[in-house]
């Protein structure tokens, strides 16, 4: 499964390394992530104020129709995101989703330099999830008076789709697992079934609820044998349509 990390720890390092130089530094760096995930960083060191970053990552589709580029929407979260200090570049350089032009002399010193560069390095979750929004808020607004909706098949990573399903009065996600490892297996399952333990008590009651089942829920039923082929099981997250967590 994709990884929880927001930030990435390399792309901060790098950063933070050309922010803090004493002197002007030379950079032409390629950095992967994930196996999908590719940060390119340049700097220069007759133009060290001006640096770029390149992102090319797995655009979230829906079904088998693939993304190319960002939405508006996306692009828009990124710059609210992102401080002064960072430009986007139109068109991004070839190959890339998208190019940043990082301006150092416009991040504060002191200890807000900190969290500018904190904020730069999680670009790239920022355009995940500002994908998921954007096609949740679709979901959300589809008509269900005449019963459920059909589930919608989104792909991150090819091996890997996942589906949301907009029901009268929530709207559910449904996750296979897929795992290399046995061991994994054994540890995930472990974890979902405590974790819907815990969901399903008083103090957790206001969280959306999880399930975690072995077998495909009822409402992927007649979905690709292929998709709901899993070692792992299935997680479910419903997320109810009264509150403000469609945003």
């Amino acid at each position: 499964m994709a990884s929880f990390e927001r930030v990435s720890p390399a792309l901060k390092e790098i950063l933070l390394k050309l922010y803090r130089a004493e002197k002007p530094v030379e950079i032409d760096h390629h950095l992967y992530e994930f196996g999908s995930v590719e940060y390119h960083v340049q700097s220069s060191a007759a133009d060290p104020q001006n640096n770029y970053l390149s992102i090319s990552t797995p655009l979230l589709s829906q079904g088998a129709m693939p993304s190319y580029g960002l939405s508006s929407y996306s692009t828009q979260m990124v710059k609210q995101v992102c401080s002064d200090a960072v430009e986007i570049v139109e068109p991004a350089k070839e190959g890339y989703q998208l190019t940043l032009k990082i301006n150092f002399a416009k991040i504060p010193r002191g200890k807000d330099y900190f969290k500018v560069i904190t904020q730069i390095s999680s670009v790239q979750a920022v355009i995940l999830c500002s994908q998921l929004k954007e096609m949740l808020r679709n979901v959300n607004s589809q008509d269900t008076s005449q019963g459920k909706n059909k589930p919608i098949k989104l792909v991150y990573h090819p091996r890997e789709p996942f589906y949301v399903i907009r029901q009268p009065q929530k709207i559910t996600a449904v996750f296979p697992l897929r795992f290399k490892e046995h061991s994994d297996v054994i540890i995930a399952t472990a974890f979902f079934q405590e974790l819907m333990d815990v969901g399903s008590s008083e103090k957790w009651a206001k969280a959306p609820p999880c399930t975690w089942s072995p077998i495909p829920p009822p409402e992927l039923r007649g979905e690709p044998l292929e998709d709901l082929s899993t070692n792992g099981g299935f997680v479910s997250f419903g997320i109810p349509l009264f509150t403000n967590r469609v945003a």
